[in-house]
């Protein structure tokens, strides 16, 4: 359901995009964005979580007719979860499992594109949700009872990236610091991203419908 949400808020933003496509003749208007990677736990976060292969989608939606553009972005990094305290309820700690974040950041950026180079820098904040697992033992039926923990979070993230054009597409490198607003386990949440990916170009395609 939560990736459903944030899955629909991008669809939104893509018909937004679509409909003022044609405002200006900027080659960088709209472009899709899909990578993949790890996000490293920092600080005391790295007490309860390893980075897994992790992914993401945006858009970058240019501004006006210099390097501005808004960058909405969906999170979808996975981690090792190892339990250091249980949860309220529950007696065991959960070692080993997985966590997954689904947070929706909206950021604003500068894009600076030399011949077929470009370099860009952004910042912003959003939120969404972390899921952590739990495990409940019942020891006369010797069961356990897997579940979900639901964890609100406000996100403020800030980074940049390189971006090397091969078409209709460019291919690019990003790395960012994504701080957390809420805690997990008595504990700040923190990380980074870095990640490689592919950012097909819109504006070239749209402009050809």
């Amino acid at each position: 359901m939560k990736l459903k949400l944030l899955t629909g808020v991008m669809l939104l933003t893509i018909a937004i995009a679509t409909n003022v496509k044609a405002q200006t003749t900027r080659p960088d208007k709209l472009y899709s964005m899909s990578g993949i990677g790890f996000a490293f736990p920092m600080g005391e976060t790295s007490d309860y979580l390893k980075p897994k292969f992790s992914t993401s989608l945006g858009l970058n939606l240019g501004l006006g007719n210099g390097g501005l553009f808004l960058y909405p972005k969906v999170s979808l990094h996975a981690f090792t979860f190892n339990q250091i305290t249980p949860d309220a309820g529950y007696t065991y700690t959960l070692q080993k499992g997985r966590a997954t974040t689904y947070l929706l950041n909206v950021a604003l950026g500068y894009r600076k594109i030399v011949d077929k180079w470009a370099f860009y820098g952004f910042a912003g904040g959003g939120g969404g949700f972390i899921l952590t697992p739990q495990a409940g033992v019942n020891s006369t039926t010797l069961q356990v009872t897997m579940d979900n923990k639901t964890n609100s979070m406000g996100i403020v993230e800030a980074g940049g990236g390189i971006e090397y054009n091969i078409g209709g597409a460019n291919l690019f490198v990003e790395a960012s610091y994504m701080y957390g607003t809420g805690k997990i386990q008595n504990r700040v949440f923190n990380t980074v991203p870095i990640q490689i990916g592919i950012k097909p170009n819109l504006s070239k395609l749209l402009s050809k419908l």
